[in-house]
């Protein structure tokens, strides 16, 4: 039983690895972080989604907060219109400083990343069992990347309302239907993708590392 937990310990640190400098090249290419102008798309949700899956929620919220750290220096360093919303030092607009209520939005729902995923894959892997597992991957997939899209895009329009509507120039009250637009535009593409490269990813490294699926979930039930 000792070896057994060795051999897994081992497995679960060769992948965090793995994910961790999949996070890292992502976030310090140009295709980790997207400028579109006014906001940053990302897909370094997925290697976090996938993490969470494989390893459970408790080294996936650690890759979580790793995405956090790389948003937090991108927005600082290559800011977007949009970016006061996601660092604490960038000027909020219309003031000398930046916000703390930056990081709040910068990492909770990066650390959520990390823990949702798993969650929905196991409930819904009982339910599917391995003839359907797809389906479960597929809406672990969705979920994880809607978890960050609606909390970052909603704690932007709960604490930034009226900023947020000045950087767009449009008036206060069309901050709400921006941030819906955001969500459609961005959020639906980040969310396909998810859904497609963590069902084809998660089933690739299933075959590879064996019956991951089992010794996580009762890792982290007992």
């Amino acid at each position: 039983m000792q070896v057994y937990m060795k051999q897994t310990q081992a497995k679960n640190l060769v992948l965090f690895s793995m994910f961790s400098a999949i996070i890292l090249l992502l976030a310090f290419t140009p295709i980790g972080f997207l400028q579109l102008g006014f906001i940053k798309a990302t897909i370094i949700h997925i290697p976090v989604i996938i993490g969470s899956i494989l390893l459970g929620p408790k080294i996936g919220s650690g890759l979580g907060f790793m995405f956090g750290v790389t948003s937090l220096i991108s927005n600082t360093v290559s800011p977007a219109i949009s970016s006061f919303a996601f660092s604490p030092f960038i000027p909020v607009p219309g003031l000398f400083h930046g916000s703390p209520w930056a990081l709040l939005i910068c990492f909770v729902p990066r650390i959520l990343v990390g823990i949702v995923p798993w969650f929905v894959y196991q409930l819904l892997h009982k339910l599917t069992k391995d003839k359907f597992d797809f389906i479960a991957l597929a809406a672990a997939g969705v979920c994880g990347s809607m978890t960050n899209t609606l909390l970052v895009m909603h704690l932007i329009y709960f604490l930034f309302q009226d900023e947020y509507a000045a950087v767009q120039g449009a008036a206060q009250n069309a901050a709400y239907g921006i941030i819906t637009a955001v969500i459609v535009g961005n959020g639906v593409p980040e969310a396909i993708a998810a859904c497609i490269l963590t069902t084809l990813i998660c089933k690739a490294l299933f075959t590879v590392f064996g019956n991951a699926r089992a010794v996580h979930y009762n890792e982290h039930t007992t």
